[in-house]
């Protein structure tokens, strides 16, 4: 009995008491699905012609679009509020698809943020503008891309490649969508969107806690 109630002191409380503390604006028990089975990045490579996957990690995608210099703030903006306070969780990753021929803009701002933060988990990678309306188009979202192929908007992807965010009824009984946050409101990164990721973050650790258990009592 003293084994049972050290397992939940020690596991099962501080879950719940984060889960908890991390819903504030969020009213969903469980981030809800968007769009199912997003398909994996095809194939496009770093300015260091490394290939990113989004499979199997948290990943934060934007689409910055031609005109990088416009962008600047809400890249900052999602680099502080975001970024820089969840980059420690092993998972977690922003990957940022731009237009090709932007790279000299991005290497500006790189240089810039890498003064305040560890970019280690931060990707920019390049494709066609072609490529990149033909992905976007396949994440089903109501909201599309601007002229210069980009958006304001970044969105939440989990391990399984799932587009997360907020779809249906929530515990207050409101109906609620959101299939992004918007970079350029500090607000928006500060409340939704990190209550969100707090949410999701939350998500996976109690099933790496749950697995971990589980192995425990098989051994």
């Amino acid at each position: 009995m003293k084994k049972v109630f050290l397992i939940v002191a020690l596991f099962i409380i501080p879950i719940v008491a984060y889960l908890f503390f991390a819903s504030g604006v969020n009213n969903f028990v469980k981030l809800p699905v968007v769009t199912p089975n997003v398909p994996e990045l095809p194939n496009l490579k770093t300015q260091n012609d490394s290939v990113i996957q989004l499979k199997n990690r948290i990943t934060i995608l934007g689409f910055p679009g031609n005109n990088i210099n416009e962008v600047k703030g809400n890249i900052t903006n999602l680099c502080h509020k975001i970024y820089s306070k969840n980059m420690e969780f092993v998972d977690f990753q922003v990957v940022y698809v731009a237009p090709k021929g932007t790279e000299t803009e991005i290497n500006s701002i790189v240089e810039t943020l890498s003064r305040d933060a560890d970019l280690s988990k931060w990707f920019f990678v390049f494709a066609t503008p072609e490529e990149i309306k033909d992905y976007y188009a396949k994440l089903n979202l109501i909201g599309g891309l601007d002229l210069d192929n980009g958006t304001s908007n970044v969105f939440i992807i989990d391990k399984e490649l799932n587009l997360r965010g907020r779809k249906g009824t929530n515990k207050k009984g409101e109906e609620e969508y959101r299939e992004g946050y918007n970079t350029t409101s500090a607000a928006d990164l500060h409340n939704e969107m990190s209550d969100d990721v707090k949410v999701i973050l939350a998500e996976y650790r109690l099933a790496l806690k749950k697995n971990n258990k589980e192995e425990n009592v098989i051994k």
